[in-house]
């Protein structure tokens, strides 16, 4: 069967162009499947039904991979038949109607409003790398960024004044941000002071540079962020998803209109994740307790109730 599998790598490899890494996945992924079927006893490729991968998947699952792992497995074996059958190797595919394991969603972290301060007030913004810093964790709590985002802004995209930004997706959608008043202040301090200590090129238009004097990375990024992490005191992993998460969060909380959340991540439907779902059900409750007229009406009726009752 190892004739079938380099054939199938050559194929994707050059049909799909997918990279190097890829294809060792996809060849590591068939090597561990056709291992599992020697155990077996099975040595050709139409000798495979269905119940041996249902066999493979559960063997998977009591060595305590996690659902995510054999799901992509899965899609690697079910790419190898499809082109086993589309090669005529095959005659019928054993993956065919087979379902996949239901992906469990994690809750995003979440860190306290305390948390998020002691985070915010860890840079030194007496240098010009902390005054950067500062401003960079400022805007993303501000406005719940994507880092990408962030790492792409220019010069031309911040109006600390008027107190916006101007950001584009990966997908290439712009949106016109509000900023808070602190985090201006903090953008505003950092271009006019310190980032020309940062400088190297004056036609550098990046907002956000390292010390070199060129486009800070996300993994840049992320390795400012840990550091301010550790030294705030914040267990448990902490990535720049996580202040997005925060601001969604902290705002829902304090009854902003998802819609309005909604469109400042740029999100399709925000309610989609269990942690904004769950925030979501609580402020929709809240307003219709406070607005719907059969509430309003129970709700006045208990406090004459109770008041009557005190008296």
């Amino acid at each position: 069967m190892m004739q079938y599998v380099q054939s199938f790598i050559r194929y994707i490899g050059d049909e799909k162009g997918l990279s190097h890494n890829t294809l060792e996945s996809y060849e590591r992924d068939l090597l561990q499947f056709f291992g599992f079927l020697e155990e077996q006893g099975i040595e050709s490729a139409d000798q495979i039904k269905k119940l041996h991968i249902s066999m493979y998947m559960n063997d998977m699952k009591g060595h305590g991979f996690a659902a995510s792992t054999v799901t992509r497995k899965l899609v690697s074996l079910r790419s190898f038949f499809h082109y086993m059958v589309k090669e005529s190797l095959l005659e019928q595919d054993p993956t065919l109607y087979m379902e996949t394991p239901k992906l469990e969603k994690k809750v995003p972290q979440v860190l306290t409003v305390e948390q998020v301060e002691r985070l915010l007030a860890a840079p030194d913004i007496t240098t010009a790398p902390g005054m950067r810093d500062k401003a960079m964790l400022e805007l993303l709590y501000a406005t719940g960024m994507k880092v990408s985002e962030l790492m792409a802004l220019n010069l031309g995209d911040v109006n600390p004044d008027m107190k916006f930004i101007r950001c584009t997706s990966s997908s290439g959608k712009e949106r016109v941000l509000p900023i808070s008043r602190i985090s201006a202040e903090s953008v505003e301090i950092y271009i006019t002071r310190m980032r020309p200590k940062l400088l190297r090129e004056e036609q550098e238009k990046s907002l956000f540079i390292n010390n070199l004097g060129s486009r800070l990375t996300r993994q840049g990024f992320w390795k400012i962020l840990k550091k301010y992490a550790a030294e705030s005191g914040i267990n448990g992993e902490i990535t720049p998803h996580t202040l997005r998460h925060s601001f969604a969060a902290h705002l829902l909380e304090d009854g902003a209109d998802i819609r309005s959340v909604q469109e400042m991540l740029g999100y399709t439907d925000i309610s989609a994740s269990p942690l904004y779902g769950a925030l979501t059900k609580k402020a929709m409750k809240e307003v219709y307790e406070s607005h719907h007229p059969r509430e309003r009406m129970h709700s006045t009726q208990l406090k004459e109730r109770s008041s009557h009752d005190n008296d």
